[in-house]
């Protein structure tokens, strides 16, 4: 397991995931949270009521695993429940992505899971992402609702929501947000726009697995 990330670098990369949600339109206004441990017992996260686009560092919160301020004025955001909840359930887990990527979100508010085998770059990078059920946004509804899925996936849709992404660091976390969006968009252009997506065979998700397990990921689920 890789170490965890100091302070500043934590900082510095909520900083930079924040900017690339805002500028790809995977969120708007205020929307979406991140957050990075760096430690077993504490986190650095985003606060509420800030746009992911437009954060500056002194307005990071430093919590404990109980959500408690550590470091910082600002308040953190009312979803940090889901994400405490994450690590909880999967100790592997370093940091997490929330957002509302707008193809991904179509799926989760029509409760479609993004389980076909359609595309080896999802199979290897991301895996099946399951439709968590409907959750009140900032109650504690919404960690209840994922807790099942933390373990076996990368990735998991909120239904009428949005989309958690999770990793061994905020980069990949927020990569494998990038491949949920793109995933997605694939999804509906070919089943539903084109109306033929060809899936792939037993044998074809079976050696895309494999390589996904080489690279180090036992997580993901099975299309």
């Amino acid at each position: 397991m890789r170490a965890y990330p100091d302070d500043a670098a934590a900082r510095a990369l909520i900083l930079e995931v924040g900017r690339r949600l805002y500028e790809k339109d995977f969120v708007a206004s205020n929307d979406g949270n991140i957050s990075v441990l760096v430690s077993p017992d504490a986190l650095w996260t985003t606060p509420t009521g800030v746009s992911k686009g437009h954060m500056a560092e002194e307005m990071l919160v430093k919590t404990d695993l109980q959500g408690r301020v550590l470091e910082g004025t600002s308040r953190p955001s009312s979803e940090l429940k889901m994400h405490l909840r994450l690590y909880r359930e999967n100790p592997a887990v370093r940091a997490a992505v929330h957002a509302h990527p707008p193809a991904a979100t179509s799926f989760a508010i029509a409760g479609i899971p993004l389980d076909r085998p359609i595309l080896p770059e999802a199979i290897v990078q991301l895996g099946a992402v399951p439709v968590a059920p409907y959750a009140q946004p900032g109650t504690q509804e919404v960690p209840d609702s994922i807790a099942p899925y933390c373990k076996a996936y990368n990735a998991v849709l909120l239904a009428n929501h949005g989309a958690l992404t999770w990793g061994t660091d905020v980069m990949q976390a927020y990569y494998r947000m990038e491949s949920l969006e793109y995933y997605a968009k694939v999804s509906l252009y070919a089943g539903f726009i084109l109306g033929r997506a060809n899936e792939l065979s037993g044998e074809q998700i079976g050696r895309l697995v494999e390589q996904r397990e080489r690279g180090g990921v036992s997580t993901g689920g099975r299309e």
